[in-house]
């Protein structure tokens, strides 16, 4: 079969994602899967090992940058901070796909135990990361756990509100995430 771009990993998922959207998650199999994406199951089976783990298709990517930012902020910078830089360091490595398919991968997580289970451990994956980010970086574990998870927090706030709706394709995910974790941060000063 023929190659094209975007890659085939990325074609999988996109594949995989209308799929899921236009007929669920459990009545699609891996071979329709492979077939939208122009590819043999055995292509498939080399990029990821069963359907569930298109969901986290670029988690220890993403985990890898959000980490990286971390460790890279100002010294002297505070935890959320720190949080900032690496949910702006991650974003910028999301690109027009991502923002595309974001609406579409929503709601076919929306149809699925199976996703809804998946798409929360990958949340708790990429809280761990930062969080083990900002202990390496001297923050007290309690305080890091909590900024770990707002940045979570504020990542998915932020890429729903960059993913929906008319939007000028210029805006950068970074802006959405700061701004996801500037609401947070006076949100948490309400709380007494």
């Amino acid at each position: 079969m023929a190659r094209w771009e975007p890659g085939a990993r990325e074609r999988l998922v996109v594949a995989a994602v209308d799929l899921f959207t236009e007929q669920g998650y459990d009545a699609t199999t891996v071979a329709q899967i492979a077939e939208r994406a122009g590819v043999t199951k055995s292509t498939f089976f080399r990029h990821f090992p069963d359907k569930r783990e298109l969901l986290v298709a670029g988690q220890e990517t993403l985990s890898r940058l959000l980490a990286e930012g971390i460790a890279e902020a100002p010294e002297g910078a505070s935890p959320l901070e720190a949080v900032a830089a690496g949910l702006e360091r991650a974003s910028s490595a999301m690109g027009p796909m991502n923002r595309e398919i974001g609406p579409r991968l929503k709601a076919a997580v929306a149809t699925s135990a199976e996703l809804q289970e998946r798409d929360a451990l990958k949340s708790v994956g990429l809280a761990a990361a930062m969080t083990t980010a900002l202990v390496a970086r001297g923050v007290p574990d309690p305080t890091a756990h909590l900024a770990g998870e707002m940045g979570v927090l504020a990542f998915k706030r932020g890429y729903a509100e960059w993913s929906k709706g008319e939007r000028d394709p210029k805006d950068e995910l970074a802006q959405y995430t700061a701004a996801a974790l500037d609401e947070l941060r006076a949100a948490s000063t309400t709380l007494g």
